[in-house]
């Protein structure tokens, strides 16, 4: 099933042991800031003013300070902002070893946010 007009779609089980631990997920496309280079498993956060996605880095102060979202690909921004897939939810769980986390964050510290949004960690 797919929900074009808010640019969402849903997955089915996937193998990649790397980030998904298994079940049913569902991906979004979203705008990665400019000057942004990251690999997929990168947890990231929605800036408020923009609308646009980078690392989530605890101490940040435009919004991206919350988890938000996981990158489902490799991503290189470094010359404009792109657009990327992310994974919204997972019914399995996300693969803590898989994850990519921006300074301030420790998987303790965004277990209970990440698990609000649909994106349970599986150690």
């Amino acid at each position: 099933m797919a929900y074009e007009q808010a640019a969402y779609t849903a997955g089915t089980p996937v193998t990649d042991p790397q980030i998904i631990a298994g079940g049913t997920y569902t991906t979004r496309v979203i705008t990665v800031l400019s000057g942004e280079v990251r690999s997929a498993g990168a947890v990231l956060g929605k800036i408020t003013a923009s609308g646009k996605y980078k690392l989530s880095a605890s101490a940040a102060g435009d919004g991206s300070q919350t988890p938000a979202l996981v990158l489902a690909q490799d991503v290189d921004a470094s010359g404009g902002d792109v657009e990327a897939v992310c994974y919204e939810t997972c019914s399995g769980g996300i693969v803590a070893s898989g994850l990519t986390l921006g300074t301030g964050h420790t998987i303790a510290s965004i277990r209970d946010a990440m698990r609000d949004i649909g994106l349970p960690i599986d150690d």
